[in-house]
């Protein structure tokens, strides 16, 4: 079940994720499924890479927030 567009990602990310963080999910996400084709926990698989991927670029700020730069959260105050 790839994505075709931000719009079919699933809610827990299209309405919290900025939508770069989307786009890297997305492109994440299919990019996987179609490398674990035989793999019968492909989807499980391709939700958990994905998310990874948004995390090396975004990170939840002070507010809760996804905000880019991940490198900054971890030198913050």
């Amino acid at each position: 079940m790839p994505y075709a567009t931000n719009a079919a990602l699933p809610a827990s990310v299209r309405n919290y994720l900025p939508a770069h963080a989307q786009h890297i999910y997305r492109e994440a996400f299919n990019e996987v499924w179609a490398s674990y084709s035989a793999d019968p926990r492909r989807e499980e698989i391709a939700h958990r890479i994905a998310w990874a991927a948004v995390k090396r670029r975004f990170h939840k700020g002070r507010d809760g927030q996804w905000q880019s730069g991940a490198d900054d959260a971890k030198s913050a105050p």
